[in-house]
């Protein structure tokens, strides 16, 4: 339908508005049929679809207008909601096997199909290489996971785990190991994974099965294990085998201690979700991923890493960093004081909720070990400030070449459109946000274009929000998926056929 422009006199007639209400139901009806289909292909064949890097899984019919709305961002028009829901029907036919699917990708280049092919026909072109079998596509089973803490990061982590649950997910959930703090120990963390100040209430059900240690969540049963060292666990009593451990604590940082969790039995690999020390892979998605290889122990870096490497990445390809200063503006964060008390680190003993507390962050370092280009030529700094989530990072940048506001902008705006970092790179530009509006983000770093600071030298400040418990989790899956991948499915990354982008086809998450 076209668009409703209103009259010249500026007020809307009772046929305009008629019309806005039809094209809004015809939307929302269109919406509602997909709901069905999305959650049919991703339970039935691992299939994603998402909308120009916005995933569509779980969303609701209001949710999936919202995801259409935003692609006029890339395609200077609205993807009819109508469109993707005939795409949609068509792969429900075809039987494919674990594959993203960009709707809004697919729809473009559709449209710009030189062969004039029907939907049918370039969609079965398309997706040749990711059909079943005539007994259906193969799979194997999901690598077990097991998240060794349950603070703010683990049970983002659960709930993301738990949401993306299923006989075809690459990952399953079995455990979580934690100190027990008293009777009611597994009544109290199931509370937290249902209920979350910052995230809202749990997407679902949770049964507490105190006389066996387990919680089940969304049909996910989870053993909780009490322990107080990797090395006092057993994963193998508890079915578990070959497990990726997730160490959400903190307390280790080097291969030596991250190795005790190696030693339980039916544990096979370990990941941090810090910054490591000595030689453990400080890994990035989108940046340094495909490095894993079979390393035992890995860190999926920080919060801050995540946010600003994929931005770091974009401009040092376009411009070079001669060098580059990280100013943090951090939410306060559990390891801080509520009032003044005694604290090991400098100023984290004061009040959080009070003060804003300067204090050191490894976020530069950590950058360099994932961006080796940029050794030796960052520094950087942080202030917690006293809100729960969402945090800035200012980069001070001195670039290698001069550089004017609207075409570092426009670089920027196209890596979170089309590049490989879309998964981890948005974009915003608008004179009202803050923080709050980027609660939720999965996004790992959102570049503040507004903010941008670049008067046609070499010197330039850029502004990058990010939620940095759920978009880093989001990270930390990303790299978890990765770990698993070997033992889950071969890879069938660019393979589709020749020339066609990733964008449209592909397995990242």
């Amino acid at each position: 339908m076209a668009a409703v422009v209103p009259t010249t006199t500026g007020v809307s007639t009772a046929a305009e508005r008629a019309d806005l209400q039809r094209a809004w139901d015809e939307k929302l009806a269109a919406a509602e049929a997909m709901v069905p289909l999305i959650g049919r292909l991703y339970r039935r064949d691992d299939v994603v679809p998402s909308v120009h890097g916005r995933p569509l899984v779980g969303q609701s019919p209001i949710g999936i207008v919202k995801a259409h709305r935003s692609s006029r961002r890339v395609d200077e028009t609205e993807l009819p909601v109508t469109t993707s829901l005939a795409i949609l029907t068509e792969l429900d036919t075809m039987a494919l096997s674990s594959v993203s699917v960009d709707l809004g990708d697919l729809a473009a280049r559709h449209r710009r199909d030189r062969l004039g092919s029907s939907l049918r026909e370039f969609l079965a072109d398309e997706f040749f290489l990711h059909r079943g079998t005539a007994d259906g596509p193969h799979r194997d089973a999901p690598r077990d996971v097991v998240l060794y803490g349950f603070g703010r990061i683990g049970r983002m982590l659960a709930r993301i785990l738990l949401e993306r649950a299923g006989a075809h997910a690459p990952l399953a959930l079995r455990a979580v190991v934690v100190r027990r703090r008293g009777p009611d120990d597994l009544v109290k963390r199931a509370s937290l994974l249902r209920r979350d100040s910052i995230h809202g209430p749990f997407a679902g059900t949770v049964t507490v099965d105190t006389e066996h240690d387990t919680i089940t969540a969304n049909g996910t049963l989870v053993q909780f294990i009490s322990a107080d060292s990797p090395g006092a666990v057993d994963y193998r009593a508890h079915g578990i085998e070959d497990a990726i451990v997730v160490d959400t604590t903190g307390r280790w940082r080097d291969a030596e201690g991250l190795g005790q969790h190696l030693l339980a039995p039916g544990a096979a690999r370990v990941l941090l979700t810090a910054p490591a020390k000595g030689d453990v892979p400080n890994v990035v998605h989108g940046i340094n991923h495909d490095g894993i290889g079979d390393d035992p122990v890995v860190s999926a870096a920080s919060c801050t890493t995540n946010a600003i490497v994929p931005v770091l990445k974009v401009v040092s390809d376009a411009y070079g960093i001669v060098h580059g200063h990280v100013e943090t503006v951090h939410s306060a964060t559990n390891d801080q004081n509520l009032v003044d008390n005694y604290h090991p680190a400098d100023r984290r003993g004061r009040a959080a909720g009070l003060n804003m507390v300067i204090t050191a962050t490894g976020a530069a370092k950590a950058a360099e070990k994932a961006l080796p280009e940029l050794r030796g030529r960052l520094t950087g700094n942080a202030v917690r400030v006293p809100t729960p989530n969402v945090s800035l990072a200012v980069l001070h940048l001195t670039l290698g070449r001069p550089v004017g506001r609207d075409e570092l902008n426009g670089v920027l705006r196209e890596s979170s459109l089309t590049s490989v970092l879309r998964r981890q790179i948005d974009y915003v530009e608008s004179p009202e946000i803050v923080s709050t509006d980027l609660l939720g983000s999965r996004r790992a770093g959102i570049v503040d274009g507004l903010a941008t600071i670049a008067d046609g030298s070499e010197h330039v400040v850029l502004y990058v929000w990010y939620d940095n418990e759920s978009g880093y989790s989001r990270q930390v899956h990303r790299v978890l998926q990765e770990m698993a991948r070997a033992a889950h499915r071969p890879r069938t990354e660019g393979v589709a056929a020749p020339g066609r982008p990733l964008s449209a086809v592909g397995r990242s998450r």
